[in-house]
């Protein structure tokens, strides 16, 4: 933060209660930035101290003092007769310490309160099973061509990383986009608190997290909590073709629009280029999208949707359409040459996250793909489904014995059921390859692939399916990325 954006201590003190204690308190005095990691901790921060399963940031209060912290907040169960003993720690700082009960709900209070700070900023905020951050992307380079934009970086939607983004908020912006994503119950109504939008957009349900809320229509209801700090002056964009939509229009203290399909009348004319992405003419003016795929094409479609609401024309969006890039492991199309034998290689890499929906989509992406060589499958293990996982892979192992693919390997235990489901189809059409070391999917992976062949790696991120692309191919020569993020 700048100075001038700084929070006072004074302002914490009062809007919530919290205990201030004064080793070095000013009435006049505050800090002018936030961190959880110690180490990112310099003069006039505030360090965080939140307590994780791996780590505690208690234990590095004093790390953060050293580093020049002009106060912690700590939670006031860990004030007395623990170690280390952060009292004596501030003291010999000269540093505050702001006790709190819970200090992950002390991070979002204090981003909220750093947010009301920009009355004018228009909020923008987006949730879903899948495509957020593409969405989010393309809405910022729609919205951005002509007003100063900020948005989360990469997908820094948690509980802690949209906290942390809305302190990237300046006085001169004038709009903020940020997504919204969940790891267990409650998680959207918090970072809804928090950004309290103004605009807010569903992209979808599906069945991501659905082993953390064990059931769609519990998906739907925590979804829909991104509208709960509506006042009725509110706009909640919602996909015309979700099975859900309706549920998820229902008691909405606001406006409701639907987008989707319906969008492509307005774009006019859409001419899908493959790999390459879609031409799409917008009011008579073509715009070339580099990102492939239907899937993409419904989150340029939400994109259009939000930047619409936010009063953006033609021009604005066209412009958005032609600059949405890449990003990492999100359909990301590359093409290098082979490291056994000659030859290219055209890689699919979609290895940043993967669910039932995502999965299947990606497959018939490539199933609809005209490719004069072999396609070449390899899935990793979907995770966060719970009971639903074996269920759930046996379903994507039938999608892939009725695909195209001329090979599937699969890859983590998650994914045996799918290998059984191969194994088992009636003249085992398509070939599968199974197992649960890198070290061997690697090896036969490289062994199987050559010259003209179309991989596609998706997995969750656990699996790290990307290390694959320089055991099989030298992306030495000019890296191509025609597009897609997912």
């Amino acid at each position: 933060m700048d100075r001038d954006l700084l929070l006072r201590y004074a302002q914490l003190s009062a809007a919530f209660g919290w205990r201030i204690l004064s080793y070095n308190f000013r009435e006049d005095g505050g800090f002018s930035s936030l961190c959880i990691d110690s180490r990112e901790a310099g003069p006039g921060a505030l360090f965080v101290a939140l307590a994780g399963s791996a780590q505690d940031g208690h234990r590095f209060v004093g790390d953060a003092f050293k580093r020049g912290a002009a106060a912690a907040m700590v939670a006031e169960s860990r004030l007395a007769g623990t170690v280390p003993d952060l009292g004596a720690e501030a003291e010999k700082a000269g540093a505050v310490l702001i006790a709190v009960p819970d200090t992950l709900k002390g991070l979002q209070d204090t981003a909220r309160l750093y947010l009301e700070q920009f009355p004018a900023l228009l909020k923008i905020g987006i949730t879903g099973s899948s495509g957020k951050t593409t969405t989010k992307e393309i809405a910022a380079a729609m919205i951005g061509s002509e007003r100063a934009v900020v948005y989360n970086s990469g997908n820094l939607n948690s509980e802690t990383g949209l906290p942390l983004s809305v302190f990237q908020v300046r006085p001169f912006h004038q709009a903020g986009i940020f997504e919204m994503g969940m790891n267990r119950k409650g998680e959207i109504a918090e970072l809804a608190a928090v950004l309290k939008p103004h605009i807010a957009l569903i992209t979808n349900i599906g069945s991501a997290h659905i082993g953390i809320l064990g059931s769609k229509e519990a998906i739907v209801e925590e979804k829909k909590q991104i509208f709960c700090q509506f006042t009725g002056k509110e706009t909640a964009l919602i996909p015309a073709d979700d099975e859900w939509r309706d549920e998820l229009a229902r008691s909405v203290p606001g406006s409701v629009l639907f987008f989707g399909p319906a969008y492509l009348e307005e774009l006019g004319s859409v001419l899908d280029r493959g790999l390459e992405g879609a031409e799409i003419t917008w009011e008579g003016v073509s715009a070339h999208f580099a990102l492939p795929g239907r899937y993409n094409l419904r989150n340029a479609l939400a994109a259009a949707a939000i930047a619409k609401a936010a009063g953006m024309g033609g021009r604005a969006i066209r412009r958005g359409l032609e600059e949405a890039k890449p990003l990492f492991g999100r359909s990301e199309i590359l093409r290098g040459t082979l490291r056994r034998g000659r030859g290219t290689v055209t890689m699919i890499r979609d290895c940043y996250n993967s669910n039932p929906d995502s999965a299947a989509e990606a497959v018939a992406f490539c199933d609809g793909l005209a490719w004069p060589g072999r396609k070449i499958y390899v899935l990793g293990s979907m995770l966060e489904l719970g009971d639903a996982s074996a269920a759930a892979h046996e379903g994507i192992g039938l999608r892939l014995a009725a695909s195209e693919a001329d090979m599937v390997f699969l890859y983590g235990r998650e994914t045996a059921p799918a290998a059984s489901v191969l194994g088992a189809a009636e003249g085992q059409k398509v070939p599968c390859y199974y197992t649960d070391i890198m070290g061997n999917l690697a090896g036969a992976l490289a062994a199987f692939v050559r010259d003209g062949d179309l991989v596609l790696l998706k997995g969750s991120r656990i699996c790290a399916l990307e290390q694959l692309t320089e055991v099989l191919v030298s992306l030495e020569l000019p890296e191509e990325v025609m597009g897609g993020v997912r």
